[in-house]
């Protein structure tokens, strides 16, 4: 992500400067026209805070503002707009209490920004803090009078997300820590365990079955390269990492995590439900469906999911309907296009994506209550497969030998 500096005017026709981070310009000027800025200039710039070692030390142990104090503050601006408190005197109430010092000077930027005339969502927008989706509901909040309501809706958005979020982490965190576990043991077995069975043998001075001397053989590599392989494995986990952190690795990754057996319908289904939850609640607050759709892209956390979004937007450009856009994806199943169809055809789409959303939450819960009794037999088929190999491997000289000593 690169940072851009903006010039623009907002809708009161105020010139306004700032500076945004995004993958390129084209994405800093949807989200300046998601805030209700209209760009005149986007050059890029350099990373605030990159100026020698000491803004290197101001970065390393600079706290991040997370998504509980995200939510917390939408609550609170919720509650203090609906008691009727001013925003100004809100925001200065919020930045006395808040603990986190990074978002105390963020509530302290925005105030400096209301002060300087700036409306709220662009004053939001230059701390760099809040989501562009984040930042189009509250333009829509200002612009609507409908500010405490937008906040209490994103809020609730919020707390939807991250609920969605834990759930996926919940579901892939079971196989993950199993495949670990079964990796470790392996490796633990070659490099301790058969190597002192292998001592026992060669005493013998007799021919060891072939399942034997492939184990044997195997755990002598491991021993002579362990140091080898461990680069390697670093090396490939480097890779990964870099792999993934590019737009074309992240959107491969991404896709290949719902192929996963099992795991994957759970991811997939959440991401879904974000997408339904944050388009339902865009539609609900006055944003139009093409501009609700490239924000909403921004929130499912998928790239590949992200992808099939703009090209949904794309066609809604060309003329075509939500419905067709839609099944163009091959994401959603047809239970959710029949009911797209409903909600387009009575013009409550955004109760229909409301009730879709709910619908990927409640068999998200029941694939992850269920999901130990689906995993079990899997890893049990594994585990008897390696415990086979290893026993037959060790137990077999032995069982060899034993005979061999009978007949004499």
């Amino acid at each position: 992500m690169a940072y851009f500096s903006y010039t623009g005017r907002n809708a009161a026709g105020v010139l306004v400067q700032g500076l945004l981070e995004g993958p390129d310009s084209g994405a800093v000027a949807t989200q300046l026209f998601g805030s209700g800025i209209t760009p005149v200039e986007i050059a890029a710039a350099a990373k605030p805070g990159s100026d020698g070692a000491q803004g290197l030390l101001a970065r390393l142990t600079k706290r991040r503002v997370e998504q509980p104090e995200l939510l917390l503050f939408s609550r609170q601006m919720y509650a203090l707009l609906k008691a009727g408190v001013p925003i100004m005197r809100a925001l200065a109430g919020l930045q006395e209490s808040a603990t986190n010092p990074t978002f105390k000077d963020v509530l302290r930027d925005i105030r400096d920004g209301l002060d300087s005339g700036r409306p709220l969502s662009a004053s939001m927008q230059r701390t760099g803090v809040f989501s562009a989706f984040y930042i189009a509901m509250v333009y829509v909040g200002e612009t609507t009078g409908m500010l405490e309501e937008i906040f209490l809706r994103l809020y609730n958005h919020l707390e939807f997300q991250e609920f969605m979020r834990n759930q996926v982490k919940s579901a892939l965190r079971y196989p993950i820590f199993v495949v670990v576990a079964m990796m470790i043991a392996i490796v633990v077995i070659n490099l301790f365990v058969i190597p002192a069975f292998a001592k026992v043998y060669a005493g013998f001075h007799a021919q060891l079955p072939l399942l034997t001397r492939v184990l044997i053989g195997f755990s002598e590599f491991m021993v002579a390269t362990w140091w080898l392989l461990g680069l390697i494995l670093l090396g490939a986990i480097f890779g990964f990492r870099s792999y993934v952190a590019t737009a074309f690795g992240r959107q491969k990754w991404d896709r290949m995590k719902m192929r996963i057996p099992i795991a994957g319908k759970i991811v997939l289904k959440a991401t879904l439900a974000r997408f339904a939850r944050s388009f339902a609640l865009a539609i609900r607050s006055g944003v139009p469906i093409v501009q609700g759709l490239t924000l909403v892209a921004q929130t499912v956390e998928n790239a590949f999911v992200a992808k099939q979004i703009d090209k949904m937007r794309e066609g809604v450009e060309r003329g075509e309907t939500v419905l067709r856009t839609a099944s163009h994806s091959g994401i959603f199943t047809p239970v959710v296009l029949q009911m797209v169809m409903v909600g387009e055809e009575s013009g409550a789409l955004d109760d229909m994506m409301q009730e879709i959303a709910d619908i990927y939450q409640r068999e998200v819960e029941y694939e992850l209550k269920t999901l130990g009794a689906q995993i079990e037999p899997v890893l049990i088929v594994c585990l008897g497969v390696v415990v086979l190999i290893l026993a037959l491997g060790v137990f077999l000289p032995i069982w060899d030998l034993g005979q061999a000593a009978m007949k004499r």
